[in-house]
């Protein structure tokens, strides 16, 4: 359960840093890549924060979270000049890729298709009873 203050923090790091990767992402040269954070997890601690990214057209989404990665003390330095005021320490930043839109997408074009489960029972594995 988390608590108010984490959730807070999480909220400003949310915030700011959807900022700073969408401007980093476009003074690259990633014109047409979209890039938004969909949650922010603190610890109870609040030393590490987990973000969850998620990246649209996702074919260039693990290169651009290696790049993330790679260039973390970077990001955490901007972060920490965005919410000098707001924070008195900085948490670590660990990035991770958020793929529940391509599990829905996944599900839906399922559902939609000729593996409709719900259409066609035979897909399914038979259970076993004990």
């Amino acid at each position: 359960m988390e608590t108010q203050r984490q959730k807070k923090i999480g909220g400003v790091i949310q915030k700011d840093i959807a900022d700073v990767l969408q401007r980093a992402a476009t003074d690259g040269g990633l014109r047409g890549t979209l890039i938004s954070v969909s949650k922010v997890l603190v610890t109870t601690d609040l030393s590490i924060a987990k973000v969850y990214v998620s990246i649209f057209p996702t074919k260039d989404a693990e290169e651009l979270l290696k790049g993330m990665k790679s260039n973390q003390p970077l990001i955490k330095h901007e972060l920490a000049q965005r919410t000098k005021n707001q924070l008195r320490r900085m948490p670590e930043l660990m990035f991770f890729l958020d793929d529940s839109l391509e599990y829905i997408d996944g599900i839906e074009k399922s559902l939609k298709g000729k593996d409709n489960p719900i259409d066609n029972p035979d897909l399914l594995e038979k259970r076993k009873k004990a």
